[in-house]
């Protein structure tokens, strides 16, 4: 009779800290996996604590109870098929970034992760210890190895398992979005196969913790480089997979292949995923937000609409003398295109009162910035307040131009909770309306068809403070500006690499500027859904205090 062996994977959503949750998610997930005849349930790299925990695994007490919950779920998974759960587990007087494998009520076996991430908005090498690479666990008819995340991008822990006897990789992962990701983990699998000959399960968590939003989309490859299944992206799921003993090894059956989305779509659920989660983990089941009449506001609202529910978004405008009767409109017909509900509360009186106030220390002196900024500060006091009263968590809504160049004010319209779109530079939140505008998915809670009405997307960017205001005025054109960022904060690249690449050297100079001196704000600044590999917050970390230029 042919050897089979059923593998249920578990793509979830864990919640950092929520240990009882998770664990029952976890339980859940071993009972659909009985159901099923499976031979092992497996759940993604640190599942039982979420990830990342962070510096929470320096805490003993964190670890001791991570323990504590393992063992316990080790006799509740006792009468069935065995359970692999990633936690920190304490040794050697350190913690392990580990992996453990339950059957019959004890550990069957553990793996301890081997290459720590230390790069981007990782940092592990500072909270754990090294791990040897542990031998395969037999489980049913085959031994499993299962190199944890970062050990599948090397190929010394996956041939070394294949040396000591491993059939099939397990590869459990805590694994970010980013974009561009899904080619690079592909392609490394894929290598990892052709260099072992095993057949290779890459199981990754799925939802949003921070800035970080964990995109599933699991997969099987066969030797060779064959797809045989591939999960869903940003969505829990459960699934089970054959494998079946040949000749020439153990090889997956065909399962079900689910399309991996494009771009646009990838960006847009993320930004969805993060906000839904970053609110709902916090405990927040509605969010307020400025609604200005403007693209970015707007696109935020649409995207807090598919993620809460229209019915749970707030906006808000805050008209000034400067606030264009176009503004108001587009601004009303974006809340009605969604179904949100649309409040005005206008800041004139209450700008008439602080100007009084301060008139005897400004008496004399030209308005400028000053008086701009308390327009955007009243705003943001107006929009607190409401968050306070009625438990709606504030969004904030630059996107990554502005917060590249400081182009937010500190305390006025950066206020807020979080930011979906502090990734997504300008040209890709008019890209972004417009791809919302033609396309609609099952996931999304807003209604379909054209939410962001094309004037608001096409009229010259404006912040409002004072007459005939347009961000050109002081910024280059955003096709200009986004493609000297992309360059400089993506790529790294010096002033004279951009200004070889075709753009003014001085127009490159002020913009390297900018982002330098702005470092203060983005440090107080809302966290946001991460897109790129240079997201403000752990992938670019900088001084505030910097008197270094390029001089190149």
């Amino acid at each position: 009779m042919t050897d089979r062996l059923r593998l249920t994977l578990a793509q979830l959503n864990p919640i950092v800290g929520d240990l009882a949750g998770n664990r029952a998610k976890a339980l859940a997930a071993h009972r659909a996996g009985k159901a099923a005849g499976a031979d092992l349930v497996a759940l993604p790299e640190m599942f039982l604590v979420g990830y990342q925990p962070q510096d929470l695994v320096l805490k003993p007490a964190f670890v001791a109870d991570a323990e504590r919950h393992l063992a316990e779920l080790a006799a509740e998974v006792a009468d069935g098929p065995a359970l692999g759960i990633g936690l920190p587990m304490a040794g050697d007087g350190g913690v392990y970034n580990a992996y453990a494998i339950l059957a019959g009520g004890r550990v069957l076996g553990v793996a301890r992760k081997h290459h720590l991430p230390t790069y981007n908005l990782f940092d592990e090498a500072r909270l754990y210890r090294v791990g040897r690479i542990a031998g395969p666990v037999g489980v049913g008819p085959a031994r499993i190895g299962t190199p944890i995340c970062e050990d599948a991008w090397y190929e010394d822990v996956t041939e070394t398992l294949a040396e000591c006897g491993a059939e099939i990789l397990l590869v459990p992962n805590g694994s970010p979005f980013r974009r561009g990701k899904y080619d690079v983990r592909m392609n490394l699998m894929v290598s990892r196969v052709v260099e072992t000959g095993l057949p290779l399960v890459y199981l990754n968590m799925v939802g949003g913790q921070d800035d970080q939003i964990f995109d599933g989309g699991s997969f099987v490859l066969n030797p060779g480089g064959g797809l045989a299944l591939h999960m869903p992206v940003f969505e829990e799921a459960v699934a089970h997979v054959d494998f079946e003993r040949r000749p020439e090894g153990w090889r997956a059956l065909a399962g079900e292949r689910v399309a991996y989305p494009e771009e646009p779509e990838l960006d847009y659920r993320a930004m969805v995923v993060g906000l839904r989660d970053y609110l709902g983990k916090s405990g927040f089941s509605r969010a307020v937000l400025g609604l200005s009449g403007g693209v970015d506001s707007a696109l935020v609202a649409v995207i807090a609409a598919d993620a809460l529910g229209p019915e749970n978004v707030r906006c808000v405008m805050l008209p000034s003398e400067y606030t264009s009767r176009a503004s108001v409109e587009d601004a009303e017909a974006v809340a009605r295109a969604l179904g949100c509900r649309l409040d005005t509360l206008p800041i004139e009186a209450a700008r008439a009162a602080v100007g009084e106030t301060l008139e005897p220390l400004f008496a004399g002196l030209a308005p400028d910035i000053a008086e701009e900024n308390i327009q955007s500060r009243l705003r943001g006091l107006m929009l607190m307040a409401l968050s306070n009263k009625f438990g709606e968590m504030l969004l904030t809504t630059g996107n990554k131009s502005e917060v590249a160049v400081g182009y937010a004010t500190i305390y006025g319209d950066m206020a807020g909770g979080y930011n979906p779109i502090k990734d997504l530079y300008k040209t890709r939140v008019f890209e972004t309306c417009r791809w919302r505008n033609g396309t609609h998915r099952p996931w999304m809670r807003g209604p379909s068809g054209t939410v962001i009405p094309p004037r608001v997307i096409e009229k010259p960017p404006s912040a409002e403070l004072r007459p005939d205001q347009r961000d050109e005025d002081s910024l280059p054109p955003y096709e200009v500006l986004d493609a000297i960022l992309e360059r400089l904060i993506e790529q790294d690249q010096s002033v004279a690499e951009v200004a070889a690449a075709g753009f003014d050297r001085e127009t490159v100079r002020q913009v390297e500027r900018l982002v330098y001196l702005s470092e203060w704000k983005r440090f107080q600044s809302a966290p946001g859904a991460r897109l790129t590999s240079k997201a403000f917050w752990l992938d670019r970390r900088y001084p505030m205090v910097n008197r270094w230029r390029d001089p190149s």
